[in-house]
């Protein structure tokens, strides 16, 4: 069954910041109908307006993903305002910055519920809607962390690799049935969003993504193809993705000695963190009382625009196809001139 063109009815949740709100301004430019999800009221009519102003359909709905009851009714108001969903993007997600034994187990347990069940709930939002139907995509935006734990950040680690196997689970189940609903993951780099103003921390200095780090629209374009092209089970972004992936396969021991060693220092700037500075693990920061902050972090200095091997782990079909043919065209010179 071919995939549906545009315009298309798409979901994303944690649309507010980051790669969501990056996602939803690239949706919108291909003219698709997007129902933005995320907590902050202020930052969701931000992002509706851009989506308004590139050719969109926007619908802003406040929900907490962690709350399945509350994805449910999401879900139905969408398809009752907007129609049928095409394309569910799961993006949502907190952490905490510090030490496992500096996290209060509170503290662990919502960031589980938010970064790995509020993506368990919004595939189970949108199964039950796209399998009657026997068509439909989900990506699940994944991280490098799914498959190689850092310090620091044990509650999102321990999230996004059970997210990793989730994924695994429910793709071997959708293919034995032979189903037309696909579902997809995007594992990131670290990405120059605004959550490390926001994300919780205990760290003495101001947090930050570990370098060498991207733009969201390089995670964005991304999310797009993989909606575009979900026949894969995963896509890796960025080559720092594709290199600590692979390193970990072969060679987990020698990284665990390496992050062991570089991994805090990395994921900090030089600039003191305030004391009183406001965190979204409770509550939204870009709510009533608060203001948008956008897609971007404030990195945009040191942040990477284009990522090649995204293009070519996109495109390695045709690479393949052509490294081939040069092959086989050096292979027929050496014989001719032999």
């Amino acid at each position: 069954m071919e995939l549906k063109k545009s315009p298309r009815i798409v979901v994303i949740t944690g649309a507010s910041g980051g790669i969501g709100r990056a996602s939803a301004r690239l949706f919108a430019r291909e003219g698709d109908h997007v129902a933005l999800l995320a907590r902050g009221s202020t930052g969701l009519q931000a992002a509706a307006r851009e989506v308004r102003d590139l050719g969109g359909d926007p619908l802003t709905i406040t929900v907490d993903t962690a709350d399945h009851h509350a994805v449910e009714q999401a879900a139905d108001r969408v398809e009752a305002e907007l129609g049928p969903i095409d394309v569910w993007v799961n993006d949502a997600f907190t952490s905490v910055f510090a030490r496992f034994v500096d996290i209060d187990p509170e503290e662990f347990r919502r960031v589980t519920e938010v970064t790995y069940l509020g993506f368990v709930n919004g595939t189970r939002a949108a199964l039950t809607r796209m399998l009657p139907r026997d068509r439909g995509v989900i990506v699940q935006v994944g991280s490098a962390l799914a498959h190689r734990g850092i310090p620091l950040q044990s509650p999102y680690c321990g999230a996004k690799h059970a997210m990793w196997g989730f994924h695994e689970s429910l793709l071997t189940e959708l293919r034995h049935e032979h189903s037309n609903v696909h579902v997809t993951s995007v594992a990131m780099p670290g990405v120059n969003t605004p959550q490390f103003r926001w994300v919780s921390s205990r760290l003495p200095m101001q947090a930050q993504p570990v370098p060498p780090f991207y733009q969201p629209e390089v995670a964005a374009r991304a999310v797009l193809y993989a909606a575009a092209h979900p026949q894969r089970r995963a896509y890796w972004v960025g080559a720092t993705t594709a290199a600590t992936i692979v390193a970990n396969r072969v060679a987990g021991g020698l990284l665990d000695r390496y992050l062991a060693r570089t991994g805090v220092a990395s994921q900090q700037t030089d600039t003191p963190r305030p004391a009183d500075q406001k965190t979204n693990l409770w509550e939204p920061v870009d709510g009533e009382d608060g203001h948008d902050h956008g897609a971007h972090g404030v990195f945009d200095d040191r942040a990477i625009a284009h990522s090649p091997q995204q293009w070519a782990s996109q495109h390695r079909r045709a690479l393949g196809v052509t490294a081939l043919s040069l092959a086989g065209g050096l292979a027929v010179r050496a014989r001719r001139t032999a």
